[in-house]
């Protein structure tokens, strides 16, 4: 059996241990000495607390245990961290505590350092920053994902330019994480009913400051071969793994969550992948409160909340429904009676329900089954509600329940120790345990001078030099190159030229070679005598992306060149300590997706709290973040076929570069500063690193979600889930008499004041409260929508449940712009989001 080592420490220094275990030091800059201290070359090499305790001799910890200056060096941190766990935070200040019991956060993926590579890229460091902000911010939050045995690849580049992939294995015991051990049972471990048998997972945690993150996994000798590997890869296999990863990270983990924290009221499903948890845990709520599965998902349905990362339905994961029909059994066999059966399941993931041809998808599925669903950016939010339409036929796309959260950074993961003694002068120490959303002023000169300003930019942009010839050096030295090109690695880049850096997924509609489409105009950029250029490229292609690997291939050729390798450079195994050090050292972050592609990015969040300055197509957060002070636009946002928007961009890229980035760049006074970009640095990192970091993000999820859910759950659980067994019955009536109404037509009177619309309602068998009666005057690029609601006059002589509504339209917009509808209405319901019904004046 796998499980954390027992260290034998000295009494001293034993409180390592625990320290070692809280991933807390990812964030905390004192720590980087604490472990350097330890061993520095193996702390370089690992980034890694437990290796470097692993890796101590017993000689070397007894002399630690004797050494005063680091058992100084340790009570200081202890001290630290004590302070940082024991004072209660903002969450808990505001009376959070009674308004939500806990918050269940579910992802396939967590970034939160090199130490624990269980991500893939930017939606793991997403969920690794909501941890870390929500540790901070002292929210209640649990994480739940997979400890994968390999995780996601490790890149290598080879002789030709060509990316290879390279899996090694994740070694629990090297990792920062422990066995969940209960006092009784030993080893938790989770029961699984999958086709034929019971897959047993075992838990593992994760200390992440005040949060708890349970990973749990299938590598257990109970299981067989097959099923072991289900937790092998991150994204890895064909759709039935991937559908059994999914069942694993949904059902297993919310198994996780009954088991050891009840008090949770809030699932918060991280894209669609985790979407099983909804169903799991309508399906426990069925059991235990003697419902059927409607009324139990009525009941949870209020306490759960999507948020959806992707800006293409295409990238949504289907599956085939008759994989659902294998791997969903249990729903239905536990259920027996309850009014559920595996196609009522697998109707929760269609667009149509009746559709038997149609994949079950998961995104469908966690928007039909969350009470709130959000996307990541304002932009994205308006790309989901066109995306999410087939779900609320016949509703306007402007009023698809998809509103947002625009994603933020964890600040003190990506700052710099010299960004952070600007911040520590700036907003003083604690500045990112409370929201920071409203703060959105320039840093100072009064506060931080232009010399001050200046040369925390000169020691990052030193470092990663340091940084980027090292890591050429052993790309170099492990890829079999000659002594002399190895040599070489030392003179590549200059510390004092200006440095862009590009750093991201390279895929197609990142763009991630659009300065290369003219060679001749970049070759010009690299080599002006007078105002050079270079740049730092990494990242990664997926493994089935040959359009990728060539991008990649294409900056590898250009970058071994030798006309070229001291400007420009690509170092591969892109991964959270490479994004540390160029976000921390670039001057400016370029960023070409395709608008709207992008549903937010988080890269450029990074640059800016050290003080680079954001150059990116008007797309994700920079569509809001932009203005002209703290950046600079690529192309003006506007659409067309790609070839035009590519051939528009590539010539404003280049034209924002020569005229705008170099120039100002390169414009010194006689003290040699360059004043018009230092203004602009204040700008950008005051203005912008408040909005976008992770406490303004998850204060934004505390206030416009967290709360109101937990408020509306509490509702629907008491007296034995009364209101949602109501809510249920009346959904179903709704269903059942809704093609029984109709709508006559309107009379509009012109008197002296605001027209007066009446109009005749024919409800059929649907009862008049259990609707409303509405004009309704869509989007335009003028008017925002408007909704007018019509009061009940009288009934209609002579009618079965027919009556007359009226009102006054009092809305400058022409009269022809409204139409009248009726729509579901009850007091309690998330609508349309929990009924999309809607009839509309034929």
């Amino acid at each position: 059996m796998v499980t954390t080592p027992l260290l034998e420490l000295p009494d001293e220094i034993a409180s390592l241990r625990s320290i070692a275990l809280d991933l807390r030091w990812t964030w905390s800059h004192e720590g980087d000495a604490l472990w350097g201290y330890i061993d520095e070359k193996l702390w370089d090499r690992t980034l890694n607390p437990w290796t470097v305790l692993q890796g101590a001799s017993r000689e070397r910890l007894k002399q630690l245990a004797a050494d005063k200056a680091f058992l100084a060096k340790l009570k200081a941190f202890e001290d630290a961290r004590t302070e940082y766990l024991t004072t209660p935070g903002w969450f808990r200040d505001a009376g959070g505590h009674a308004k939500v019991g806990g918050i269940a956060y579910f992802s396939m993926e967590f970034g939160l350092g090199s130490s624990l590579p269980i991500y893939a890229g930017g939606l793991g460091i997403l969920a690794g920053d909501v941890l870390k902000s929500a540790s901070d911010l002292d929210i209640p939050v649990v994480g739940i994902g997979l400890l994968y045995q390999e995780g996601y690849f490790r890149q290598l580049i080879d002789s030709a330019g060509m990316q290879l992939e390279t899996y090694p294995y994740n070694e629990p015991a090297a990792m920062p994480v422990e066995p969940v051990i209960l006092p009784e049972d030993g080893w938790l471990r989770i029961g699984l009913e999958l086709p034929g048998r019971i897959v047993y997972l075992r838990v593992w945690k994760a200390t992440v400051g005040r949060v708890t993150l349970y990973l749990l996994d299938s590598n257990d000798p109970v299981n067989s071969p097959l099923d072991r590997g289900i937790t092998a890869k991150l994204y890895g296999g064909g759709p039935e793994l991937r559908l059994m990863q999914e069942i694993v990270l949904g059902v297993g983990g919310w198994r996780v969550i009954e088991a050891l924290h009840p008090e949770v009221e809030i699932c918060h499903v991280n894209e669609g992948h985790a979407a099983f948890a909804i169903i799991e845990r309508a399906r426990q709520l069925a059991l235990k409160s003697n419902l059927d599965f409607w009324e139990a998902l009525w009941a949870t349905r209020a306490g759960n909340l999507f948020t959806t990362h992707t800006p293409v339905a295409a990238g949504f994961d289907r599956f085939p429904a008759d994989l659902l029909r294998k791997y969903l059994p249990y729903v239905e066999g536990a259920l027996h009676g309850r009014g559920v059966k595996i196609d009522d399941v697998i109707a929760l993931g269609r667009a149509d329900p009746s559709n038997h041809d149609e994949a079950f998808n998961m995104a469908f599925l966690a928007a039909r089954g969350s009470g709130i669903t959000i996307g990541v950016s304002r932009l994205h939010g308006e790309v989901s509600r066109r995306i999410f339409q087939p779900l609320f036929p016949r509703w306007p796309s402007c009023e698809v329940p998809v509103g947002y959260v625009t994603n933020g950074v964890h600040i003190p993961t990506w700052d710099s120790t010299g960004s952070d003694r600007i911040w520590n002068k700036v907003y003083g120490k604690g500045r990112w345990r409370t929201p920071t959303g409203k703060t959105r002023e320039p840093v100072s000169p009064d506060v931080i001078s232009d010399e001050e300003l200046w040369s925390m930019r000169g020691e990052g942009r030193q470092r990663l030099v340091r940084y980027a010839r090292q890591h050429l050096s052993r790309q170099l030295r492990e890829g079999g190159f000659s002594l002399d090109e190895i040599r070489r690695a030392d003179t590549v880049l200059d510390p004092n030229v200006l440095t862009l850096g590009f750093a991201r997924r390279f895929t197609e509609y990142k763009r991630p070679n659009l300065l290369l489409r003219d060679l001749e105009r970049f070759d010009k950029l690299l080599h002006n005598a007078a105002f050079p250029v270079q740049i730092v490229v990494a990242g990664k292609a997926h493994p089935a992306d040959g359009v990728g690997k060539e991008m990649i291939q294409s900056w590898i050729n250009l970058a071994r060149n030798p006309r070229y390798r001291h400007h420009v450079l690509f170092l591969e195994d892109y991964d959270i300590s490479l994004a540390q050090e160029l976000t921390q050292g670039v001057d400016v972050w370029i960023n070409t997706p395709r608008r709207p592609w992008e549903a937010c990015g988080t890269s450029g969040m990074k640059v800016l709290v050290n003080g680079g300055i954001n150059c990116s197509t008007l797309d994700g957060w920079w569509d809001e973040a932009y203005t002209d002070e703290v950046g600079w636009s690529i192309g003006d946002g506007s659409g067309g076929a790609a070839e035009d928007v590519d051939a528009r961009d590539i010539q404003s890229l280049y034209e924002v570069l020569e005229k705008k980035v170099i120039p100002e760049f390169y414009d010194r006074d006689s003290t040699g500063l360059p004043r018009a970009w230092l203004n602009r640095i204040r700008e950008s990192m005051g203005r912008l690193t408040p909005q976008f970091s992770g406490a303004r993000m998850m204060t934004d999820y505390v206030e416009q979600a967290y709360y109101p859910l937990a408020k509306t759950v509490r509702e629907r659980l008491k007296d034995r889930c009364a209101e949602a067994k109501a809510m249920n019955q009346w959904a179903r009536l709704l269903h059942s008499r809704w093609n029984s109404l109709h709508i006559g037509q309107p009379v509009i009177n012109q008197n002296d004041g605001a027209p007066h619309v009446v109009v005749p309602v024919y409800l059929g068998e649907v009862e008049p409260g259990s609707v409303r009666v509405e004009m309704f005057a869509d989007q335009t690029a003028e008017h925002a929508p408007e909704v007018i609601m019509l009061h009940q006059e009288h009934p209609i002589v002579g009618s079965t449940n027919g009556y007359i509504f009226a009102g006054a339209i009092s809305s400058p917009r022409p009269l022809e712009d409204f139409t009248v509808r009726v729509v579901p209405y009850h007091p309690g319901a998330h609508l349309p989001a929990e009924l999309p019904l809607i009839s509309w004046q034929k």
